[in-house]
């Protein structure tokens, strides 16, 4: 696999200039909201600072950010397959203050549909979308060409406060942490997590519009858009009716510190399932701190669905964390406690799908820069996980299969 979208950054040379330092940390809540540095309208904490190229052209502040890992992935066990893959996104930005506020328009691509073949990877209990007509299982589904064309005004209202308009045809509502791509305490680890379907996977959503409000160490937003979860020609983007909603509130107790709530009614969220409508909850609790030598980011998250009309419900537990010391090697860990349903069963699957039992997943990784430039780095890393099987799918995959990754990694970075 290549990079194959780096030519894309490299013609587009960008620099810190004018007034705005590269990847500075906010200082309030309302201006970790402007800075708009994850996708959708999510935050991280007030002082985290992810990496990005910043520039101005006139009266617009340019940003620019990215990665992508060259990945080969192994694992054991009757289901356990092999593969080399590329997982990757880039993100611009173009930003520009006005008298009463400020317009960011985003973009934000992959070429995953072309640098993961066969329409998944290989993650052994993963489940969630569909390739060629049958549900994804034992697999994470490639990000769309067009994960995220949004544009975004926000009012100031006197020195605390904010209000706010998303609108996007691709893009990210108000439910969940930020998605796993952004989220910094999952930077080196190119894996989705096992609970993505429970968390954070509206992070590709379509005609979505958002209407948020900031106060001091508060933001309180609601979205609509459309429910259905993106389909398997993943170069296109979908339009449907908006038949979904959520909200969220977000706090900021210190600048270290961030939360969320969020409530969403999702409508026939996935292809496989047209007829089950999701209420799906998320809380979550992120932390950063950086020291003169190290930083580290950390995330705890809670995910469920409740098909709505049943007594099935569906929990998903993460705690991750990514420690980056000197700059020069990074150290990462993610554990899961999570539902499966019985759409892992294959062909044995009933047709209403309901929880079969629970899955740990124990998955630790260190990586290594072995080469940088004045904007971009380059890592070497290995990550195994260690899986717990419960009873009712032993016979498939054994009591401990686990999977070890090799993976060059390659971000936008000062």
């Amino acid at each position: 696999m290549k990079f194959a979208f780096r030519a894309m950054l490299l013609c587009v040379p960008l620099c810190v200039c004018g007034q705005m330092q590269m990847g500075s940390p906010a200082q309030t809540l309302r201006d970790n909201v402007l800075q708009h540095s994850a996708s959708g309208t999510s935050l991280e904490p007030v002082s985290s600072a992810p990496p990005m190229l910043m520039r101005m052209s006139g009266n617009w502040m340019e940003m620019l950010h990215g990665e992508a890992s060259v990945v080969e992935q192994q694992q054991t066990g009757p289901r356990g397959h092999d593969k080399l893959f590329s997982v990757n996104w880039i993100m611009s930005m173009a930003q520009r203050t006005t008298a009463q506020g400020q317009w960011t328009f985003a973009g934000m691509f992959s070429l995953e549909p072309a640098t993961i073949s066969g329409r998944y990877y290989p993650e052994l209990f993963q489940q969630g979308e569909t390739a060629y007509g049958k549900p994804i299982v034992d697999g994470q589904h490639p990000h769309n060409l067009f994960m995220e064309l949004a544009a975004t005004y926000d009012w100031k209202l006197g020195e605390r406060g904010l209000a706010s308009i998303y609108a996007a045809p691709v893009g990210d509502p108000a439910l969940g942490p930020v998605a796993f791509p952004h989220r910094m305490s999952a930077e080196s680890d190119p894996l989705a997590p096992l609970a993505h379907h429970l968390q954070d996977s509206t992070h590709i959503s379509y005609d979505v519009v958002t209407g948020g409000l900031t106060w001091g160490p508060a933001r309180l937003e609601a979205s609509g858009f459309h429910g259905r979860e993106p389909g398997e020609n993943r170069w296109t983007i979908s339009v449907g009716a908006v038949d979904s909603w959520s909200a969220r509130l977000t706090t900021a107790p210190a600048r270290d510190w961030i939360a969320q709530y969020s409530l969403g009614h999702l409508t026939s969220p996935e292809a496989y399932h047209p007829q089950e409508n999701l209420l799906r909850q998320t809380a979550s609790l992120s932390f950063h701190h950086a020291w003169a030598t190290a930083e580290l980011d950390a995330t705890a998250v809670w995910g469920r669905n409740h098909t709505i009309g049943t007594d099935v419900n569906a929990n998903g537990y993460l705690l991750e964390a990514e420690a980056r010391l000197r700059r020069r090697q990074s150290l990462w860990t993610r554990i899961e406690n999570d539902d499966r349903t019985t759409d892992l069963l294959g062909a044995a699957a009933p047709p209403e799908e309901s929880v079969v039992g629970r899955v740990q997943a124990y998955t630790g990784g260190y990586a290594h820069r072995i080469w940088h430039s004045d904007w971009s780095a380059l890592e070497l890393g290995v990550q195994p996980t260690l899986y717990t099987t419960p009873p009712r799918l032993l016979a498939l995959y054994g009591a401990h299969p686990w999977g070890i990754a090799a993976v060059l990694h390659w971000r936008v970075e000062k």
